[in-house]
């Protein structure tokens, strides 16, 4: 176990004060990010994801896609996409063996996770950010509980529990 402070560093003998929190992780269960980053957490790996969203492509279509990724770091994590479930490699060719790479199911879910962090990034960066078609408004992204059919605020949200 390890224990963590959180805002600023407690005094010796201080005692608990408000605006002091410590907040304790268990170091033997990895955090569900950190699954997450080791599956897709490098630069090259979430733009091939978003490459692959509109569909399958070739290894020559997805360089060209991605400038300035070298094809050994291109084939790499085409191997480690495939091998986590993310991708999926079709023969398109015999002679030479060729391969049209799609995204799994589970690769479609990162859509909502990449188009996240597309809007932030989109703020802190010269992008533009997505808007409603209909009004031009910004969207913001929201948990939502299908159950109680509303959106939900950070506050009523819990951990994320694997039941």
């Amino acid at each position: 176990m390890q224990a963590t402070t959180l805002g600023r560093a407690a005094q010796a003998g201080a005692g608990r004060r408000p605006g002091y929190h410590v907040r304790v992780e268990d170091e033997t269960a990895p955090s569900p990010l950190r699954i997450a980053v080791e599956r897709v957490g490098d630069r090259w790996s979430l733009l091939l994801v978003e490459s692959l969203l509109a569909g399958p492509r070739r290894f020559n279509d997805l360089q060209t896609a991605l400038p300035g990724i070298a094809p050994n770091i291109l084939s790499d994590r085409l191997k480690r996409l495939e091998k986590d479930r993310v991708v999926l490699s079709r023969r398109y060719s015999e002679r030479p063996v060729r391969l049209a790479y799609e995204l799994t199911a589970d690769g479609r879910e990162l859509a909502g996770a990449l188009r996240l962090l597309a809007t932030w990034g989109a703020r802190a960066g010269e992008a533009g950010t997505m808007r409603h078609e209909t009004c031009g408004t910004p969207l913001e992204a929201r948990w939502y509980c299908p159950t109680c059919a509303r959106a939900i605020d950070q506050g009523e949200a819990t951990e994320l529990r694997r039941l």
